[in-house]
């Protein structure tokens, strides 16, 4: 989990349907980029980490007593 870069931001966005230039592309990845730093250290430790879409089923399994 790194912090993304403006490079990295500018095609995310188009996909999203949100196409930004390069000077709006930096100030999200400004903006977003020190809660990417605040998770470095546990990065790789948390389930979801690798596949988000798993977050949903493991929200809603069921645990067993």
């Amino acid at each position: 989990m790194t912090r993304p870069t403006p490079k990295e931001i500018k095609p995310i966005a188009q996909v999203s349907g949100i196409p930004v230039d390069d000077e709006i592309a930096a100030r999200i990845s400004n903006a977003i980029g020190p809660a990417f730093e605040g998770f470095e250290a546990i990065a790789g430790t948390l389930p979801f980490d690798l596949e988000p879409g798993s977050y949903v089923l493991a929200q809603t399994q069921k645990v067993s007593k």
